[in-house]
Order: C-alpha cells, then structure tokens, then sequence
C-alpha cells in the first residue's frame, strides 16, 4: 500500500506541567491524498485533544519508503532513518546506491536501532543506515476510510 505523508503543524496554547500556559507549533504525520485532505484531517484529529482554538500553520509533503510502530507504551517517540540500499546493475557490472527514509517509533535511540533491524530482517537487498536522529512528531495519522454514506452505527 502506497502512503501519501504530510507533515502538519499546529499552533495552540498548552497547558504545561506547572499550570503555566505556553504557544506551542507541534507537528503531526497525516497520511492523505492531497494537501487539502491533510488539513481536514489534521483539524479532525485535533478537536478532541485540544480544548480552545488551533490553526495549522504548516502543511509539508514528506516521504518515508516505512514507517516501523510499536504499540509498547515506553515508545513515545519517532526516529527517522536514512538507509543507504546497495543494489548491483546486472549490465555495467557496477554497485548503485539509493537512499531512503523511514520513521521508526521507539523510546529511545538504541531501541530505534534495534527496532530497525528487527523491521528490515527480511529485506533482500543489502542496506547501511547512513544516519538516525530522533524527530518532533506528536504522533502518526493513518488514513481511516469514511463511514458509507447514510450508514449509521448500531444503537443509533
């Protein structure tokens, strides 16, 4: 399944730990079809968890060939990876090199690692992991289908 990812940042006051009240612009991880979509859902998303007003200030497509998740409750974070892939071209005989990025959730950057690995254990292709550095995401939207039209839940 091919994932389109935007990356979208809100802007909101939170509340912090000490009661004080700070603007934050946190960023999220959409999956949609289009920049317009990924507003929608962003701005669905957030209404439940933010109590008083919000914009997105910031839409960005972003890529990642995967995206490794972990429902362990200590994996509050995301790492995104560059992997280097290592193929050989049949005809000149010569080593070709791709790149690639993937988010790995994880608690810390030694679980990545290893959260990693454990991921690309069946891969056939010979990789390297180039960099790993712990990004801002808040969390991870996938994209959920639409209720049918008409259609309600049971007890409705």
């Amino acid at each position: 399944m091919m994932f389109n990812w935007f990356e979208c940042k809100v802007k909101y006051e939170k509340t912090q730990d000490d009661g004080s009240v700070k603007k934050v612009n946190e960023p999220y991880l959409v999956d949609a079809v289009n920049f317009t979509e990924a507003e929608r859902r962003i701005t669905e998303e957030m209404k439940p968890m933010i109590s008083g007003e919000f914009e997105v200030s910031d839409i960005k497509r972003v890529r990642y060939a995967e995206l490794f998740e972990t429902a362990l409750d200590s994996a509050d974070r995301w790492f995104k990876a560059k992997l280097i892939f290592i193929t050989l071209d049949e005809k000149s005989g010569k080593e070709r090199k791709s790149t690639q990025q993937v988010l790995v959730q994880a608690a810390d950057l030694p679980a990545a690692l290893e959260r990693l690995q454990e991921g690309m254990k069946d891969s056939m292709l010979d990789y390297t992991v180039a960099s790993m550095s712990e990004t801002q995401l808040m969390d991870v939207f996938h994209y959920k289908e639409p209720a049918p039209e008409g259609s309600k839940k049971k007890g409705e």
